[in-house]
């Protein structure tokens, strides 16, 4: 088991279990493909799109000589949530319940029990809600914003803020908002969550969703993928003291990833609980492959889709843009926040050609190396394009407006900067004019 043996006690303590009071305290990993190595070193990672947002301090290079932050446009998903459904946690517990009954677990099985019944207090009644542990992310990145860009929140500057529908992520909208207000009372900020801002914010096309759908091309060979990563042999004998019974009442594929689940969203959640111990490291990447193949074909840049998912974000790119110039053009500061979900943040980041974001290839047993959901979507993940313009100057009492040729820019994903496929003679920053021009191409 090697670094595992450090988890096997009865109560296992969730080593990156972000608290009320502060979050994990490791940065994003970044930069070329994603090894073995680097997911085995923090096993919460194989949760993908569950990872608990890891960044408590973010990456904020000087502004030029001259230069100061005047508009922040963001795109954010929302916080840490509990699983989907209740039955999620629910089959699990019936599934060892009734092996409990017949007197067939073993004392690991006793304990994952136990842990599951500690748990259900917390989760029941909670499926797919923001969690607590999502509420304190939105506020630390809200604040950091506010601590790294105190010029773009002065006096009343405005803060529209929008949200799909879903009522997780109307709330990480509020969590946001209400910790930049904590900072500036006097902010002016609007909050909205209806259908017309799904056209954008939650954008899918009919033919993407044939094309992720129950019969899409890609799906019998994820099925053979997923069925030669998924070994629940060792996890069976280790659960329980009887093979025949397993044989006649156990779908061991259905409860190995039934126990994913769960593990993965304990770091979500405010319990201290960990089902860590009853994996093998190369049992639990393996079903994080096979997840996170799927996100990479439905949402990603898979080759297979000929760009056909990222291109779902056109109309996200395009709003961009479009706010940008306005906010430009009126000579405003402020921020325009937009709140949504994985399956939108990862499109983004892809059409934006963000580094790192938008690797292409056709073969399954290189996806995770090529994408990794961890990185660009986790719980809180986040892009933000952060805009700067020469420091206003005053002739006889009133500011100087500046021109768009003045006015910097830098991308960040989740906190880090990134670099775009853009030529800059001072990165992070890249002149808006060419960005304008990249993200109008990526928008048509």
């Amino acid at each position: 088991m090697g670094n595992l043996e450090l988890f096997r006690n009865n109560w296992i303590v969730n080593p990156l279990r972000s608290s009320l009071v502060g979050l994990a305290l490791l940065p994003m990993v970044g930069g070329a493909q994603t090894t073995r190595e680097e997911v085995y070193a923090d096993l919460n990672r194989c949760g993908g799109v569950y990872y608990a947002y890891p960044v408590t301090t973010a990456e904020n290079t000087p502004a030029p000589k001259g230069y100061e932050p005047f508009y922040i446009s963001h795109y954010g998903r929302h916080g840490s949530r509990y699983l989907i459904s209740d039955k999620d946690y629910a089959v699990v517990i019936e599934a060892m319940e009734k092996a409990q009954k017949a007197g067939v677990l073993t004392e690991l099985g006793k304990s994952a029990l136990e842990r599951l019944h500690a748990i259900w207090p917390e989760a029941e009644g909670m499926g797919g809600a923001l969690s607590p542990v999502g509420v304190q992310q939105q506020r630390g990145i809200a604040q950091r914003m506010f601590q790294s860009f105190p010029q773009v929140f002065q006096g009343n500057a405005f803060v529209e803020a929008r949200a799909t529908t879903s009522i997780r992520v109307v709330l990480t909208m509020d969590a946001f908002c209400e910790r930049l207000k904590e900072f500036n009372p006097a902010l002016r900020t609007t909050r909205e969550s209806n259908d017309r801002w799904q056209r954008y914010l939650n954008h899918h096309t009919d033919i993407s969703n044939e094309f992720t759908g129950e019969k899409g091309p890609w799906r019998e060979e994820y099925r053979k993928f997923e069925a030669e990563h998924t070994r629940p042999e060792r996890m069976m004998k280790a659960l329980f003291t009887d093979a025949e019974y397993v044989r006649k009442n156990v779908n061991p594929h259905d409860l190995m990833w039934g126990f994913y689940w769960v593990t993965v969203d304990m770091q979500d959640m405010v319990s201290d609980v960990s089902f860590l111990d009853l994996w093998e490291p190369d049992e639990i990447f393996d079903l994080w492959q096979a997840f996170n193949y799927r996100f990479y074909v439905c949402d990603g840049p898979y080759a297979g889709s000929n760009g056909l998912l990222l291109a779902n974000a056109k109309p996200l790119v395009r709003n961009i843009v479009a706010t940008a110039d306005s906010v430009i053009n009126l000579n405003a500061h402020g921020a325009t926040l937009r709140f949504g979900h994985d399956g939108n943040l990862i499109p983004l980041a892809g059409q934006l050609q963000i580094d790192d974001c938008y690797n292409s290839t056709n073969r399954p047993e290189d996806f995770y190396k090529n994408f990794a959901d961890w990185k660009i979507a986790p719980m809180a993940g986040n892009i933000q394009l952060v805009f700067f313009h020469k420091t206003p100057a005053k002739k006889k009492g009133k500011l100087v407006e500046t021109s768009d040729d003045d006015i910097l820019v830098k991308i960040m994903l989740n906190e880090r900067e990134r670099h775009l496929p853009i030529a800059t003679d001072q990165w992070p920053f890249y002149h808006w004019k060419d960005v304008r021009e990249h993200l109008l191409k990526q928008g048509k």
